[in-house]
């Protein structure tokens, strides 16, 4: 499951295990410290051993099979983008993940802008002049995949770390 040799990724929802079986006492929530930690020691190598760019795809990529394995599992209102969005925004502040939003909307041309606030990546760093929340670019891209069956190009243009109170991605079609 975890460590046999694989050219495509094989992750299932159901690896995620039942966390209310598992966990009787500590439930479901860890404090935001201890995902960055795992996040970001783990970019940290992937960087030393692999180089930035390397490393940002495989951000990316797991990002978009998240997004993907999202809303396959957890979104439940998909009968149009609006109502979508609308159902992201609001079990994403559920989630603890971040706030949400949609800035701008261009559904005939695929274009849009949306905001993330108090992002799980990376609210409250340190700046570092940098967009860092290239696995949120991913998942981005991973939930209109899943949704519309089209690639999106997904780029963020603000962030914390760059020294914005809000992740702002621009989507637009591939």
């Amino acid at each position: 499951m975890f460590k046999e040799a694989r050219e495509e990724s094989q992750f299932q929802w159901s690896m995620l295990g039942d966390i209310q079986e598992g966990r009787p006492n500590l439930g479901s929530n860890v404090h935001v410290a201890v995902y960055r930690l795992m996040q970001f020691t783990l970019r940290d190598i992937l960087i030393r051993d692999l180089g930035v760019e390397k490393a940002d795809g495989i951000f990316f990529e797991a990002g978009k099979k998240a997004g993907e394995e999202f809303y396959e599992n957890i979104l439940t209102d998909k009968k149009d983008l609006d109502s979508l969005f609308a159902d992201l925004q609001k079990t994403m502040k559920e989630l603890g993940i971040g706030i949400f939003r949609v800035e701008s909307a261009d559904h005939e041309k695929g274009l849009y802008v949306v905001t993330v606030a108090e992002d799980l990546d990376c609210s409250g760093i340190p700046v570092c002049s940098e967009e860092i929340c290239t696995y949120d670019e991913g998942f981005i891209a991973g939930l209109l995949l899943a949704y519309s069956g089209r690639d999106f190009q997904v780029k963020e243009v603000d962030c914390w770390g760059s020294g914005g109170r809000v992740c702002r991605f621009t989507v637009v079609p591939k």
